[in-house]
C-alpha cells in the first residue's frame, strides 16, 4: 500500500521498480520503465520528474550522487529503505490480487466447460 494507504499508481510502481535494480538517473529511469511494461508505459519527462520529487518529499528515494554530463546537471536517484518495504508490500498485495484472480478464473472456466 502506498503512504496513503491506497495501491500505487502503476506509474509510480515501474518507477520504484527501476530504482530497485540500481541508481539511475531520469533519462535511464524512462527507458527502463518502457522495458518493464514491454513497451506498454511510456512515461513523459514532466510525468517522471513529477514522480520522482513525490517519491523525494516522501522520502521513498533519495538522490545518490550528480555529475555534469555535456554541461548539464545528470541527478541520480536510489530508492530508500521505506522505498524499498513499499515496493515489496505493493508487489505482495498485487500478486495476492493476481492470485485470487487466477483461481476463480479456473474455477469459471472449469464450470462453463462442465456446463
Amino acid at each position: 500500500m502506498g503512504m496513503t494507504g491506497v495501491p500505487l499508481r502503476e506509474p509510480t510502481f515501474l518507477v520504484l521498480t527501476a530504482l530497485a535494480a540500481e541508481p539511475q538517473h531520469g533519462y535511464s529511469v524512462l527507458e527502463d520503465v518502457r522495458r518493464i511494461s514491454d513497451d506498454r508505459v511510456r512515461l513523459q519527462a514532466g510525468t517522471l520528474y513529477g514522480i520522482l520529487d513525490r517519491l523525494r518529499v516522501d522520502g521513498l528515494i533519495e538522490v545518490d550522487r550528480e555529475e555534469v554530463v555535456a554541461s548539464r546537471l545528470r541527478r541520480y536517484y536510489r530508492l530508500t529503505v521505506p522505498g524499498r518495504d513499499l515496493l515489496s508490500a505493493e508487489t505482495d498485495r498485487l500478486h495476492r490480487n493476481a492470485a485470487a484472480a487466477d483461481r476463480r478464473l479456473r474455477q469459471l472456466r472449469l464450470a462453463t466447460d462442465a456446463a
